[in-house]
């Protein structure tokens, strides 16, 4: 016995050194390898042919190791510990299972009395699952599809105890590729029982869309009650009510210990939306909603408004339902077949016009999705031929019926690509009328998309307009300088604040006439502009600012006398789509000069009175130069207009 415990010593510690010498070795060898990529420049053919070598011995040399260890599986002789599980005994040792797993290393080496004991019980341990865990933890291997899924769902709870955190994932990645309607509410209750989050988005999102086929399994009757709560509550759980009511009661009957939990569950059942007929014969029959309950939901249906009512439907994430794949179809409006086809240049020649006559007969355009989907997000792209601008309004509803205005830019100039949120809705149909144009009477839209999406967003309920928390006076947000002057078309807006000079990188206007004018492509709640004014000397600047919605009506926000640099200036916070910048007064010449516009000001570096650069350094021989503007009839820049 003692030459045998010896002998075990003895091959433990060898093994360990070999390790350390692999390690240390491959170091080495990496090394050299560096050493001669560097000589290989000068020598070509001897570099290569000399640095091939150590990476293949060294690879041979893990393989060796991966051998040693996966053979050390179930070794009586080299063991130093016995676990048993359920009767079975597994020997093991306790350094690799340490290296491996905090839990067994806080077990074998954290003080416990584990540590001093040569056999060590694991209660609540499935054996089938520990020996294919424990094969795993040392030859790095575990085959799931070879492995019933019952043992699958052992081993999960294993990796959690045990902290295995990438296998864990692994598991996670091979319960998402073999899910299906049969087993899905297998999977999400486990997940759950782990806090796998993104395990049960994963099945959440695919009982939503397979909601009715679902509820049919027996495994739905095997949720638990939290489970079966968070799914049914959901908007996007899209089945027929009834089938949702049937699926519930079956779950009931199958779970009779969780009569607690029965009142709870019932509350979820939307029975306004629910028929007459179904209410009467199957809900009422089954005694599980009071009497009270019951009228009030009959009430609903015939004296509320489909917009009032609580629907479900399909929501997949960040996904263009306004498509030829998606069924979508054209109930109103002139519609070339082609408008929705996605495999279509976006170019208007290519994909048509969607339009109608704007008039107060003209229904305007209405689309009907192919099913009820869950939306927050409408994307247009007005026709923009001649900077033409349109008025418009957009209305959902789910029976043609019932509108709910959802976007209201009646009152507002929007051109070109319209980015519109709006609070989420379940909808089945939507209405774009359009209510204005300057050229003729005709709404066009060479783009159209609808989705939820996950992008966040704030929304002003009272105007229907977002209030936006980044700059969106940018050439990528769709904004134009339309009236000012500049070397650049849009440079006021192109976020380049470092490169500008006496030359470039500004936009301006002669003071007494003209102005800098920057047109939104929609409106938005605005409460706040920044600008940098021109700094590169000592000159100061006064200004006022005007806003507008239609380019007639001007409402003052700010007026500065004699500033520079970076101005921030915030006010009552109202609907916004012109911004005019009007010069009064610079102290050097009778030129204004902005290098930076937005709105709201978010830039982190706008301090009011501090020039973001120092003169003396990025701008010598500032006193001996005029700007280009300073000069501004004789440069002939007062032509050049964006």
């Amino acid at each position: 016995m003692v030459f045998r415990a010896n002998l075990n010593r003895s091959r433990v510690q060898e093994y360990f050194s070999n390790l350390e010498r692999l390690a240390l070795d491959g170091r080495e060898r990496m090394s050299d390898i560096g050493h001669q990529q560097g000589r290989a420049q000068a020598t070509p053919e001897e570099g290569s042919s000399r640095s091939s070598c150590p990476c293949k011995s060294n690879n041979i040399e893990v393989q060796r190791l991966v051998e040693q260890i996966s053979a050390m599986y179930m070794d009586e002789e080299c063991s130093d510990c016995t676990l048993v599980v359920e009767g079975t005994s597994f020997p093991v040792h306790k350094a690799i299972l340490a290296a491996r797993s905090i839990y067994f290393k806080a077990m074998f080496f954290g003080g416990m009395k584990e540590s001093k004991e040569k056999v060590v019980e694991l209660l609540e341990t499935p054996v089938q699952a520990f020996r294919l865990l424990l094969k795993y933890i040392y030859t790095g291997t575990l085959q799931l599809q070879a492995i019933k899924i019952d043992y699958v769902f052992d081993i999960l709870g294993l990796v959690h105890k045990y902290g295995f955190v990438e296998l864990e994932e692994t598991v996670s990645d091979y319960f998402q590729s073999i899910c299906g309607t049969d087993n899905v509410c297998l999977i999400f209750s486990v997940s759950q029982l782990y806090s796998m989050k993104s395990l049960s988005a994963f099945c959440l999102d695919f009982i939503d869309n397979y909601a009715s086929e679902v509820i049919r399994q027996h495994n739905f009757c095997q949720l638990p009650p939290a489970a079966l709560e968070q799914i049914i509550s959901r908007d996007s759980f899209c089945a027929p009510e009834i089938e949702i009511f049937k699926g519930v009661v079956r779950w009931m009957d199958a779970n009779p210990n969780e009569s607690s939990q029965f009142e709870h569950l019932v509350f979820y059942i939307r029975l306004s939306l629910i028929k007459l007929d179904d209410l009467l014969n199957i809900i009422r029959p089954s005694g599980l909603i009071p009497a009270d309950v019951l009228l009030d939901a009959i009430n609903d249906q015939t004296k509320k408004k489909s917009s009032d009512l609580v629907y479900r439907g399909f929501m997949p994430y960040n996904v263009n339902v306004i498509s030829a794949a998606h069924g979508v179809s054209v109930v109103s409006g002139e519609a070339p077949t082609s408008f929705f086809n996605p495999d279509l240049s976006k170019y208007e020649q290519e994909r048509g016009v969607l339009k109608h006559t704007i008039n107060e007969k003209d229904p305007g355009i209405i689309i009907e999705l192919g099913r009820a989907y869950i939306i927050n997000n409408i994307k247009l792209q007005l026709a923009d031929r001649d900077q033409r601008s349109f008025s418009y309004y957009i209305e959902v509803s789910m029976d043609q019926v019932d509108w709910l205005r959802v976007v209201d830019h009646t009152k507002y100039l929007c051109r070109h690509k319209q980015n519109l949120f709006f609070p989420k809705r379940v909808v089945k149909f939507i209405k774009i009328c359009g209510t204005a144009t300057a050229l003729n009477n005709t709404f066009q839209i060479t783009g159209l998309e609808a989705s939820f999406s996950t992008e966040s967003f704030e929304v002003d309920p009272a105007t229907t307009l977002q209030i936006p928390r980044h700059n969106v006076a940018t050439i990528q947000q769709n904004a134009l300088v339309i009236e000012g002057v500049s070397r650049s078309r849009n440079a006021l807006l192109n976020g380049d604040t470092k490169n500008y000079d006496w030359d470039n990188g500004y936009t301006c206007h002669q003071l007494g006439s003209g102005n800098i004018t920057v047109q939104l492509p929609q409106p938005y709640m605005i409460d706040s502009i920044g600008l940098l004014l021109w700094d590169c000397d000592e000159r100061v600047y006064s200004y006022y600012v005007e806003v507008s919605c239609d380019q007639q009506n001007w409402t003052k926000v700010v007026s500065e006398n004699e500033v520079s640099s970076w101005r921030k200036v915030v006010f009552e916070r109202q609907p916004v789509v012109f911004i005019k910048i009007v010069g009064t007064y610079n102290s050097a010449n009778e030129v204004f000069h902005c290098v930076h516009f937005e709105c709201p000001a978010v830039t982190d570096d706008l301090s009011g009175t501090t020039s973001t650069a120092s003169l003396n350094k990025q701008f010598p021989g500032v006193g001996e130069q005029l700007i280009a503007g300073d000069d501004f009839r004789s440069q002939g820049l007062d032509n050049v207009h964006n």
